[in-house]
Formats: structure tokens, sequence, C-alpha cells
């Protein structure tokens, strides 16, 4: 396979996430952080630091509007539910296998 094609699969690979996460907002971030030890957080600073690397002026805001499909203060406000204590203990044992992600962590 070509890099060109390669790049084209991994981008509809990506594609295919972001829109199935932008449907599942049931599925809230603090899940899937405890389950897979990433969120939709984390695929908005791998998008963000993928810009930067190729010099697109990108912010955070923008990076978590293009994941969420919205503003992360709409998704806080309208779908975003409080989390749980359990939902805290799990994150916090969690997190040594949570997604490593170039300057945040």
């Amino acid at each position: 396979m070509d890099d060109q094609t390669r790049m084209e699969l991994e981008a509809a690979a990506f594609r295919g996430l972001r829109d199935h996460l932008q449907k599942r907002t049931d599925a809230q971030n603090i899940d899937l952080m405890n389950l897979a030890g990433f969120c939709r957080n984390c695929l908005s600073k791998w998008y963000m630091a993928a810009a930067h690397e190729r010099d697109v002026d990108m912010d955070y805001d923008q990076a978590r509007e293009a994941v969420y499909g919205m503003s992360y203060d709409e998704w806080k406000t309208t779908i975003q539910t409080p989390a749980s204590e359990d939902q805290k203990r799990l994150f916090d044992e969690t997190k040594p296998l949570h997604a490593k992600i170039s300057g945040h962590n």
C-alpha cells in the first residue's frame, strides 16, 4: 500500500470514530477513559497536535469542536453528566493506563 492510500484510510477511520462518538453521546468521556484510556478530549489533543506538526494554526477549543461536533461548553451543558464517586475512583485507579499525549501528560 502506498503512503497516500494509507493516509486516506487512516483519515477515513478517524472520521468514522469521530462520527460514532458524536452519535454516542450516552458514552460519557469518563466512561471512555475508564474503559479505554482515551476520550474525546484525547482525540482532540491528538488532532490539534497533528495540526501543529503541519504548521496549521489551531487551538484546543477549535480541535474539540471538530471532534465533538459542537463547542465544548455546549457539550458540558447539554450532554455531559456529573461523574459518580465510583467513576472518579476508577479514573484515578486507571490513570497509568490513560493515553499519553505529547505536551499534555
